[in-house]
This record gives C-alpha cells, structure tokens and sequence, in this order.
C-alpha cells in the first residue's frame, strides 16, 4: 500500500488562481448565507463531480488543526487516522494520505478550514475526510464538502447545530448527509459535567465563554443543567479566543464568591491562561470544562500552560474511554508514534475505520464514487467494527455511541474518572 503524508504548508495548500483570496473574503463575513456562498465557490473552481468514478487510486484526507497549542489537542487524532490508513488494505486499490493544517498561529482558523476543504474537494481521488477538530471550522467545512457529496468524518466535534434541527439542515443546504461524527454532542457533554461538578459538591459555577460556536455552546448546555441539578449560575463572562490578559475577568468572579469556574472553550482560547490568572488571583476553586482542555500534558497543552495551577481541574472527552481492545491498540500506536494514544488518538483511527469501511461496501455494490462511499457511511441501518466498537450513525449524521468521558487532574496528567452513557434518542 502507498502512503503519502504531505502538510498543509506545500503547494496542496493552493485552491487556485484568485478563488482561494475570493473564498477567505466571503469567509470573513458573518452568517449562514456567507457561508453557504462559499460552497457555491466549489463549482466554479471545478470540483470533481460527486458521481464520477473514483478509480483505483484512492485518497482519504485528514483536515485538522496541526501547529502551536492546537496541536496538544488535535495531533493524536491525526495520528490515529494516519495509522488506520496505513494498517488498511483493499485489493485492487491504493490508499494514501493527504493532510492540511488550517491552524493559523496555533490556533483554528475557520476561514483555512474552508479553503483546505476546497482544495480537498478539488481532487478527484479525495473520497472521505477525516476532520475537522473545531466546531467552529466545521461550520464553514460542511457546506463545502456536502456540495460535493465528499464523506467527512469528525474524530471531536460536538455542537449540537452541526447537525441537528433547522441550523443542521441549513448548513447542508438540502443535500444529502455527508458529515458524520464519532464524538457525542454538547447536549450529552454539558450536561454530564454540569453533573460530575454537583456531585462534587461545587453548587454554585462561574461560567466563561470563549464566544466561539464549540464555547459558547457547551457553556450554555453547561448552564442548563447545573439549574436543573439544583445548582446555581454564579455569574457569566466571554473572552475572545485572543484573550491573554483573564484578570479582570477573575477579579469579577471572585466578588461572585462560586464553588467553581466552567470554562467553556479550547487551550489554544486561553484555558491555561485563564486557570493560572485564577490561582494568581486568588479564584482557588476547581475548573470544569469540556474536551476542549483535555488535551494531554505536553507542550502547548492546557497542562502544559497551566503547570502545577493545573491540578483540581475537571474534563470530559466526547467519547468513550473504555474502548473494547485497549491493550492492543496502544500497542500498535506506541510501535508506531513512541508514545502512548492521546484522548483523540482513536477517535480519529474510529473516523478512518468508518471511511475505508464506506470504501469497501461502495466496491462491493460495484459503484465506487465519492457519493456511493457516502451513502454507505451513513446509512442508519449499517454499523461499523471501530477501534471504539461498534459504532453508528442516526440520520443526522450522529453517533449512535453516546458516551462522555469524565476526567480530573492527578500528578500533573488527565486521569480517567468515570464515563456516563446516555440512552438513545
């Protein structure tokens, strides 16, 4: 099998002529309708038509942000996929690997996303994508990849309105479901840390918002259930994602006297930041978020920013942590990689697994084009063997596996607590 790993720093960047600079000015531009105008510049740059045959040489993209802090959180998930692709044989077929970095100093950049999207788009023998890592990114992808019919699978995105309701089928635009994903959603993970802080004891939570879709979101969700639960909101505040200075912030929530801090956002938003501005001002209470700070504890991660200010902090991953062959799976990825899976690590090997099964099913039905390989995927009668275990999807494009995964600092690392499984819908 060929494998080919390029970087999004190569001319694979390229989207051709003045369209590239055309797309990133609509991009920039708020509103589903700005968005969707976009996709519509997929036609015009000549993207592969969604029923023609792909051919025997056939590449599965991997769409996520891979430089600074962004790493720490998304690197993992590029590495399973990458070790999926590798491990996966199909007679008569070649896989390789395609991969763009949309991070933008560190961070997510959803402008980038799209425009890698296009680019993935524009090649014919592009037949799934396994990204992106933000919801944010996501919102501007989908329109982009669903006007082609291209597979895309999310190791991690959880915004509830990428696929459900009114905002859901907005962004498809009337087309078909092309966007699956294998983490569960905010309307699971908000509520199950809302839960673990009660039951801790931590009442009454000051809660913060990076602004961004992912952020705001699970805070809101967050939100809801703590008053549910018999909690209280102790009070609210945003910062932007470029925010380095969270002392006023701090100062007004100490006045608020909480139990805790939510924080709903990503490391590369300030997570750390804002967890050592806590302790230096005297807010010494635990720190609830989501996965967006579960990241490992290496450089650049939420641990790595925060150091020692880290410990008495609380997480979630979005899926499940107690996967059916753990043992050997990180075997392989530390034979692989030299170091152990991240929380990702098989989400994102999950997203490979589903497209190359996709693949497989399309070749048996004897049509191989980018939307018999979408059609397979998510089909709500199928179910795929993953490294996660079986795993489906609804008809949005939802995993059936509704798990969260709760975690708290211990000896300078993410330690696994418990994991909360919801009934289906």
């Amino acid at each position: 099998m060929e494998y080919v790993v390029r970087t999004g720093t190569s001319p694979t960047r390229t989207v051709g002529n003045s369209n590239k600079e055309d797309l990133m000015k609509v991009l920039k531009k708020t509103g589903i309708a700005a968005i969707a105008a976009a996709a519509l510049l997929v036609s015009a740059c000549g993207a592969a038509s969604y029923d023609t045959p792909a051919g025997t040489d056939l590449v599965i993209g991997i769409s996520l942000p891979l430089n600074g802090s962004a790493l720490a959180s998304a690197g993992p998930a590029q590495m399973g996929a990458e070790l999926a692709v590798k491990e996966a044989a199909i007679e008569g077929y070649t896989l390789s690997v395609v991969v763009l970095d949309h991070a933008i100093n560190g961070a997510h950049d959803p402008a980038q996303a799209a425009a890698d999207m296009q680019t993935l788009v524009g090649n014919p023998k592009v037949v799934g994508v396994v990204g992106p890592f933000n919801s944010g990114s996501a919102k501007t992808q989908i329109p982009v990849s669903s006007e082609a019919h291209l597979l895309q699978c999310s190791p991690s995105n959880t915004n509830p309105d990428l696929t459900k309701g009114d905002a859901g089928a907005e962004l498809r635009g009337g087309r078909p479901v092309n966007y699956i994903r294998v983490a569960a959603t905010d309307d699971l993970q908000g509520p199950a840390v809302a839960d673990y802080a009660v039951a801790n004891g931590d009442m009454n939570v000051y809660v913060i918002d990076d602004t961004e879709v992912y952020g705001s979101g699970i805070a809101a969700t967050f939100s809801a259930q703590l008053v549910t639960a018999g909690g209280t909101v102790a009070g609210t505040a945003s910062a932007a994602p470029t925010t380095t200075d969270f002392s006023a912030i701090v100062t007004t929530a100490l006045e608020a006297t909480p139990d805790a801090v939510f924080y709903g956002g990503v490391t590369s938003s300030g997570g750390g930041l804002l967890r050592k501005a806590m302790i230096l001002g005297g807010l010494d209470v635990p720190l609830y978020a989501g996965d967006g700070l579960n990241d490992g504890n290496g450089e650049g991660s939420y641990i790595g920013i925060a150091g020692a200010d880290a410990k008495n902090s609380y997480s979630a991953v979005a899926a499940i942590h107690d996967i059916p062959d753990a043992t050997a799976f990180a075997a392989a990825y530390s034979a692989e990689y030299g170091e152990q899976p991240g929380s990702y690590s098989a989400s994102g090997y999950a997203c490979a697994q589903v497209i190359i099964a996709a693949i497989e099913a399309a070749i048996a039905s004897g049509t191989v084009t980018r939307d018999s390989i979408r059609a397979a995927a998510v089909d709500p009668t199928a179910s795929y063997e993953t490294v996660l275990g079986p795993v489906g999807f609804d008809a949005n494009g939802d995993t059936t596996q509704r798990v969260i995964s709760l975690y708290k600092v211990k000896n300078g690392d993410w330690v696994f607590d418990k994991q909360v499984t919801y009934a289906a819908e």
